[in-house]
C-alpha cells in the first residue's frame, strides 16, 4: 500500500516538474519574442531627428459647389503661434501637469503607476474610461501615430516616447507639448489658443483661464466652451484646479477663487463662411475619415451650398429677426433650402448670427428638436389618403372628446380660434389648419403607422413610439428644420425621396478623388398621395377662411404649396413650402424656448421670412414645373353604370366604399361599431 502510494506521489512531482518546464520553456520563448519584436519596433520607430524635422500637415479646405468660394480653412499646425521656453508662462505648464501628467518629471516616458491606475479602474467599470498616456506619448501620437486603441500602436508610442526622453529634456518635451497639442476650433498651441479664446497673450492668463484652457486637450469637441457641454467644461476645470492645490502648484485662496469664476470666452472670429453648414458638414467627415485626417490631410471638399442663395438666406433671416424681435420677442430664426430632386443642401442659416452668445448663437437651430405645431400634419393625412381616404373626404368640426389622453383627462382639442366650422372636407380642413378633422384623421390613418411614414419620409426623432397619442397630429413629437424640410420635398418630388446631401466631391492633396456623390432616388409615397397633399396645399381658395385670400403665404402668379404651424405656448413657429424644384424651410422662435408674445403663429412670424426667401428664388429662376394634378373621383359621374357594373361584380364593397364618399365619417356606415366614431357623433349631436 505505501508502495503504491509512493510510486503516485513520484508521479504526480515528475509531472509538476515537466509542467514548469513548459510553461518555464514557453515563457522564455515568449519573452524572447517579446524582446526581439521590441527591439524591431524600437529601431524602427522615428528618433528625436525626425520629430524636430517634422512638416507641418496641409491644410484641408471646405468649398462651395462651384468651388470659387472657400467656406472654411481646416488647419492642422499651421495656426500655431510658437513660444520660446521662456514665453511659456509656469500658470500654463502647472495646470497643464495638473491636469495631463502630474508625474512628468519623474518618469521617463511612461507611467507605470498610471498605467496600473487606469487599468483597475478600466476593469472596475468594464469600459474604457480612462488613459495612462504621458505627455510625452501624447506628443509622440499626435505627431507621428493614429488614434487606433491597438497593442502594436501602443509599442510604437512608447518606443518613440523613450527616444524623445533620452534625447531631449524635460523641458523641450513640454514645451514641444504646449506648442503642438490641439485646443479645438482648429486653434493649436497654447498661445493661439490664449489669443483665440481670450484675446491675450498665453503670459497674461489668469488661473482660472490656464486651467481651462488646460481642460480642453482631452476632449476639444466634447469640452468645447461654444458647445453644448459647457458645464462639463467648468467641472474639468475645477478638478484641474482641485489637482493644482493637491499638488503644490497654487495655493488654496486662490484656487477657491478661481472655481466660482464663470467660463467666459470671445466669441470664435475665425474667417467662415456659412458657419452652421460647415460645420454640419465637418461633423460628417469626421465620422467619415476622422477628425486628425480631416483637418490635416490636405483635402479639398466641395459642398452642395449655392454661396448666392446662402448669403441672400442670411440677410432675410437677418431682416426677419429684427422685424420678429420687436413684435413677437421672437429673437432667433433657421432657414434651410434643400432642391427636392436631388436632396442637396443649397442654403442653411442656423440661427440670425453664429457669432452671438447673447442668443447662443453657435447652436444650430435647423438641427435642433422642437414640436412642430400643425406643420406635421401634412405626413399625417399622407397616411390616411394611403388608407384610401380623399381630399373630398367630409368630417365635422365640431366639439370632440377623443376619450382619456394619459393624465386623467379626456382630450378636448380646440381649433386655433376657437370656433367651429361643421362639416368640411378634408381639403378644406387641411387648408385651413383645422385641428379637430385633423385628430380624427390621425386616428383613421393609425399613430404607429403615421410615425412610420414620417420614418420612411427622412423624420429620425420621433423614437418614443409608446408614448404618442392623438396628439402627435397636431405636433406633439418634437422633430427638427432640415429634416421637415427634406420630408416636404417628398412630396414635391412627386413621392420619391432623394436622401439630404451637403457633400458632392472630395479630392486628395495630390488630386485624387476620394469622393463623389450620387444620387440615390427611392419612392416613397405613392404619387397620387403626395399630389393630394401638393393640390391641398397649394389651394389658397380653400385656405382662405382662415388665412385670408393674400395671407403671407399666397405666392401671386406662382403655384406654391405650403404649411404653417404653431405650438401651443409659441415657442415654436414654422412655415415649409415648396414647388417641385425647391422647398424652404422656417423656423422662428427663441433659443432658450422661451415664449414668444401670444398670437405669434407661424403665418405672422415665420412666413414672411419664407415668403421673401421663395420669392427671391422664383423672381431669379421662374417656375419651370407645376405640381401634377391628383385623379379625381367624381360622385354622380357615370354613378348608373357604376351601379350596373356593380351587381355583376365580384366586388360589391368598392362600389359601397364609392357610395360612402359623399357621406360624413362620423356616419359612415364603415365605422358604424367603432366606439371612437361614436364618441364624435356626440360631438356632432351637441353642435347641432
Amino acid at each position: 500500500m505505501r508502495r503504491r502510494k509512493n510510486k503516485q506521489t513520484s508521479k504526480i512531482k515528475t509531472f509538476f516538474k515537466w509542467s514548469l518546464f513548459v510553461v518555464f520553456s514557453l515563457s522564455l520563448f515568449i519573452l524572447a519574442w517579446l524582446m526581439g519584436s521590441w527591439e524591431r519596433i524600437y529601431m524602427e520607430a522615428p528618433g528625436v531627428e525626425a520629430l524636430l524635422a517634422h512638416k507641418q500637415a496641409q491644410t484641408s479646405v471646405i468649398y462651395d459647389r462651384t468651388g470659387e468660394h472657400k467656406l472654411y480653412e481646416l488647419h492642422g499646425l499651421e495656426d500655431r503661434k510658437i513660444l520660446s521656453h521662456e514665453e511659456i508662462p509656469d500658470l500654463i505648464r502647472n495646470a497643464t501637469l495638473a491636469a495631463e501628467d502630474s508625474n512628468f518629471y519623474q518618469h521617463e516616458g511612461f507611467d507605470l503607476k498610471a498605467i496600473g491606475r487606469a487599468a483597475w479602474q478600466n476593469f472596475l467599470s468594464q469600459e474604457y474610461e480612462q488613459g495612462a498616456s504621458t505627455i510625452t506619448q501624447q506628443l509622440a501620437r499626435n505627431i507621428f501615430l493614429t488614434q487606433e486603441q491597438t497593442l502594436l500602436r501602443k509599442l510604437k508610442e512608447l518606443a518613440i516616447s523613450i527616444k524623445i526622453e533620452k534625447n531631449l529634456t524635460k523641458d523641450e518635451i513640454l514645451d514641444l507639448y504646449l506648442n503642438q497639442i490641439p485646443y479645438g476650433a482648429d486653434i493649436y498651441g497654447v498661445e493661439a489658443a490664449a489669443q483665440n479664446y481670450f484675446h491675450k497673450s498665453a503670459r497674461e492668463l489668469t488661473l482660472n483661464e490656464a486651467a481651462t484652457l488646460a481642460a480642453l486637450p482631452k476632449a476639444t469637441t466634447y469640452y468645447s466652451p461654444y458647445g453644448p457641454n459647457k458645464t462639463k467644461l467648468v467641472e474639468r476645470r475645477n478638478y484641474i484646479l482641485d489637482r493644482m492645490l493637491l499638488l503644490g502648484l497654487a495655493g488654496e485662496g486662490e484656487v477657491a477663487a478661481a472655481q466660482v469664476k464663470p467660463v467666459e470666452v470671445f466669441a470664435l472670429k475665425a474667417p467662415i463662411q456659412a458657419p452652421h453648414f460647415v460645420f454640419y458638414v465637418f461633423d460628417q467627415l469626421k465620422e467619415i475619415y476622422g477628425e486628425d485626417f480631416v483637418r490635416q490631410g490636405g483635402l479639398k471638399i466641395y459642398t452642395s451650398l449655392d454661396y448666392d442663395l446662402q448669403k441672400q438666406a442670411e440677410e432675410i433671416v437677418a431682416e426677419g429677426v429684427r422685424n420678429n424681435e420687436a413684435q413677437y420677442k421672437a429673437e432667433n430664426a433657421s432657414m434651410v433650402v434643400v432642391n427636392p430632386k436631388n436632396g442637396q443642401i443649397l442654403a442653411m442659416v442656423g440661427s440670425r448670427d453664429y457669432f452671438s452668445q447673447e442668443i447662443e448663437g453657435e447652436v444650430n437651430v435647423a438641427l435642433r428638436l422642437r414640436q412642430p405645431g400643425s406643420a406635421f400634419k401634412p405626413i399625417v393625412y399622407a397616411k390616411a389618403f394611403e388608407k384610401g381616404l380623399q381630399p373630398e373626404t367630409l368630417f365635422y368640426d365640431a366639439p370632440t372628446s377623443f376619450g382619456p389622453d394619459g393624465s386623467g383627462r379626456d382630450y378636448k382639442p380646440k381649433n386655433y380660434d376657437g370656433g367651429f366650422r361643421g362639416l368640411v372636407s378634408m381639403r378644406q380642413a387641411l387648408a385651413m389648419s383645422l385641428n379637430i378633422p385633423a385628430v380624427k384623421t390621425l386616428y383613421l390613418a393609425g399613430i404607429k403607422d403615421s410615425i412610420e411614414l414620417a420614418e420612411k419620409m427622412g423624420i429620425s426623432t420621433l423614437t418614443r413610439k409608446n408614448i404618442y397619442g392623438l396628439s402627435l397630429a397636431l405636433g406633439g413629437g418634437e422633430v427638427n428644420l432640415l429634416e421637415l424640410t427634406s420630408a416636404y420635398a417628398i412630396f414635391a418630388n412627386d413621392g420619391n425621396k432623394a436622401p439630404l446631401k451637403s457633400i458632392l466631391n472630395i479630392t486628395d492633396q495630390e488630386g485624387e478623388e476620394l469622393y463623389t456623390s450620387e444620387t440615390l432616388i427611392s419612392p416613397v409615397l405613392d404619387a397620387e398621395v403626395a399630389r393630394k397633399i401638393n393640390s391641398i396645399l397649394s389651394d389658397n381658395e380653400a385656405r382662405t377662411p382662415v388665412f385670408g385670400p393674400r395671407s403671407n403665404v399666397y405666392i401671386e402668379n406662382y403655384q406654391v404649396a405650403v404649411k404653417t404651424g404653431t405650438n401651443q405656448d409659441f415657442r415654436d413657429a414654422w412655415t415649409i413650402g415648396y414647388t417641385p424644384e425647391i422647398a424652404v424651410g422656417v423656423w422662428a422662435g427663441n433659443n432658450d424656448n422661451r415664449p414668444m408674445r401670444f398670437g405669434a403663429d407661424g403665418v405672422f412670424v415665420a412666413a414672411p421670412i419664407w415668403r421673401q426667401m421663395i420669392l427671391e428664388i422664383l423672381s431669379t429662376n421662374g417656375q419651370k414645373e407645376r405640381f401634377i394634378d391628383y385623379k379625381v373621383f367624381e360622385q354622380g359621374k357615370d354613378e348608373e353604370s357604376d351601379l350596373e357594373e356593380s351587381e355583376t361584380s365580384s366586388d360589391q364593397q368598392k362600389i359601397e366604399d364609392k357610395k360612402q364618399k359623399n357621406i360624413p365619417v362620423e356616419f359612415s356606415e364603415k365605422y358604424r361599431k367603432d366606439s371612437m366614431i361614436k364618441r364624435w357623433q356626440k360631438g356632432v349631436k351637441k353642435k347641432n
